[in-house]
């Protein structure tokens, strides 16, 4: 058996042999069996709770590092395996008692199902994906100079300029979604909503159904709450931003290995420079 890890120096994951940590797995019960690959069965481990002191002698020298700073850098492989295995222990850690009666529940099938130990309710639960979408708004009103609408979150970075994105609510299709989301936070209202892509998000437990829309008017007005600032861009001014965590003074994009990067990647192709 081996463990999933990450070397922070290198951003490399790593395995760490079960005879290393034997010590470890009897102490903690948030344990899930990810597969198997060439070399036999992945496991992983949720020392989370653990003081890194007590865990050094199985760093050797390494050290824990939140996945999201480091997913870029990975190859796709491994980002997905630890994007796999940090989905399943956010569940198993977040759903350690019945949401019907109360009652502790128990980690079966390798971490993929936890069920009620009050054998009246033995009820089954298991991991759950919240959907949310994530939209490319464009301005086709002049065009030879279209334009689309990027906005900074209030949660990121100083610089950084991305995509509009939102939940799902109850009972409410993907398209009704997008189109809420972009008035809510901007003001526009689109149409034409046309699915692009979509991507597992592990932080915490999501997947992202990528949108382009386009916008029927061009005011914007941020809600001030989740939105600090969203302007029009066309693609030459696109091209002159930095890139995420370059340390630079401009606006940046989206991390690499996003979904937002995705969509706009994939319309300054299709658009002109100017």
């Amino acid at each position: 058996m081996r463990w999933r890890g990450i070397d922070a120096a290198i951003s490399e994951a790593i395995h760490l042999p079960r005879a290393e940590i034997v010590d470890l797995i009897d102490e903690f019960e948030h344990l899930v069996f990810l597969g198997c690959d060439q070399s036999g069965p992945l496991f992983a481990l949720d020392v989370s709770t653990h003081e890194d002191d007590a865990l050094q002698s199985c760093l050797s020298g390494r050290e824990f590092i939140d996945l999201r700073d480091v997913a870029w850098r990975l190859d796709a492989q491994d980002a997905a395996q630890l994007a796999y295995a940090r989905g399943l222990v956010f569940w198993n850690r977040h759903h350690r008692y019945c949401g019907l009666c109360g009652s502790p529940t128990r980690s079966e099938y390798g971490g993929h199902m936890r069920r009620c130990t009050d054998s009246s309710c033995a009820r089954m639960h298991f991991p759950r994906t919240d959907p949310a979408v994530i939209m490319l708004i464009e301005d086709r009103s002049s065009p030879d100079r279209p334009r689309c609408l990027l906005a900074r979150n209030s949660r990121f970075p100083n610089r950084m300029m991305s995509t509009l994105a939102g939940f799902v609510d109850p009972l409410e299709s993907l398209e009704e979604t997008v189109a809420r989301e972009s008035f809510e936070e901007c003001g526009i209202r689109v149409d034409r909503i046309e699915y692009q892509a979509s991507q597992p998000w592990p932080f915490p437990s999501s997947i992202m159904l990528g949108f382009r829309a386009r916008a029927l008017n061009l005011d914007i007005v941020v809600d001030g709450a989740e939105i600090d600032e969203a302007h029009w861009f066309e693609a030459g001014q696109l091209r002159e931003f930095g890139e995420w965590g370059d340390g630079g003074d401009y606006y940046c994009l989206p991390r690499r290995d996003s979904i937002a990067r995705y969509l706009v990647d994939s319309w300054m192709q299709q658009v002109p420079g100017i």
